[in-house]
């Protein structure tokens, strides 16, 4: 089934000649030097918590967290420095703008979104470390908003997240 998708993925990606983030994170899941995991909002046990109507709507507008990581070593510094051209590359599309940036090039984090700004489909966090390599996450929902993500971390933090899902990443950080 995977590779069914794969194949999918690849044809539709040789019909366009833009590339986007979900072609990106499909032509990396397979590689070594990548690594990736597919979050649901399952993993906010949420079920003993009284939750907010702020709470339950972001919740709700939430479907799933993509992250995909590149681990840097002293072997890979090139090819480091192409995926992060390529990444940068692909959130210059107009489908995404920048919410805000922090820190510089060798070492930093980027906020985008895309969709209408109370409407937002989909919030992409690039983060990188010239020493050890970069992270994107994706926050895929519907009719998100700002409030919507900020309320999502913070329910990261109150609630007991099963960190079961978290283990091949940290795994893969080591």
């Amino acid at each position: 089934m995977r590779y069914f998708i794969l194949l999918i993925s690849c044809v539709l990606y040789s019909c366009s000649d833009n590339a986007t983030l979900q072609t990106y994170f499909v032509e990396n899941s397979e590689s070594t030097e990548f690594f990736t995991i597919d979050i649901t909002p399952s993993i906010l046990k949420t079920d003993a918590l009284t939750l907010t109507n702020e709470e339950t709507a972001a919740l709700e507008a939430f479907k799933k967290m993509n992250i995909l990581a590149f681990k840097k070593d002293s072997i890979n510094e090139n090819k480091y420095k192409s995926e992060m051209t390529k990444v940068k590359a692909i959130l210059k599309d107009e489908q995404y703008e920048s919410l805000i940036k922090y820190g510089s090039n060798r070492n930093g984090a980027a906020l985008y979104f895309a969709g209408e700004t109370d409407k937002i489909d989909e919030f992409v966090l690039v983060a990188n470390q010239d020493e050890a390599g970069f992270a994107i996450v994706r926050i895929l929902g519907d009719d998100m908003d700002v409030n919507h993500v900020m309320t999502l971390f913070q329910l990261l933090k109150k609630s007991n997240v099963d960190m079961e899902q978290l283990k091949p990443l940290q795994q893969f950080m080591k």
